[in-house]
């Protein structure tokens, strides 16, 4: 038999509760627990960083941590970004830069752009190009990629609001 463990985080701003297995990643804890599919599972080897959520505010791949280790932590996916009607900096810098082709790496290009910029909201290219490293993109060859965050930071200059938007 199983053992499970109570989880109780927050993500996306509203707190939740769950028995999972100890041994359930976040990743599956998000996707198959929690129903939240934006943030995706690409390697399961930390190679790809498809899977990067934030972790009390700091870009994590997702596929790295357990389930168990979000228990009284702050978790936000690319869901939490932003909202349908006023789009976060970095979603509309990816919208207005054309950051993405087939879109399997934006969640976690987009969380580790909000992160990054949460801490460095005036960055130049290359901390930009170092930032995104962790994350690996097979269509776009990276360039409308960094000036969506580029675009990103400078809308947040003009606007006041943080890398989340609205919600942020």
């Amino acid at each position: 038999m199983p053992e499970f463990r109570t989880v109780q985080c927050v993500v996306n701003d509203e707190p939740r509760e769950a028995e999972i297995e100890p041994r359930l990643l976040l990743v599956h804890f998000i996707r198959e627990v929690l129903g939240l599919t934006g943030t995706h599972l690409g390697c399961d080897t930390t190679s790809c960083g498809a899977c990067t959520v934030l972790f009390d505010g700091l870009p994590v791949k997702s596929c790295t941590v357990l389930g168990v280790q979000a228990d009284g932590h702050d978790i936000v996916t690319v869901e939490g970004l932003g909202s349908p009607s006023e789009l976060s900096p970095v979603q509309e810098g990816f919208h207005e830069e054309h950051g993405l082709q087939c879109g399997f790496c934006t969640p976690g290009m987009m969380l580790t752009a909000t992160g990054f910029l949460e801490e460095n909201p005036n960055p130049t290219e290359e901390e930009i190009r170092w930032a995104l490293s962790g994350n690996n993109c097979r269509c776009t060859g990276y360039m409308n990629i960094v000036k969506a965050v580029q675009w990103a930071a400078k809308k947040m200059a003009t606007s006041g609001i943080s890398a989340r938007g609205a919600r942020g």
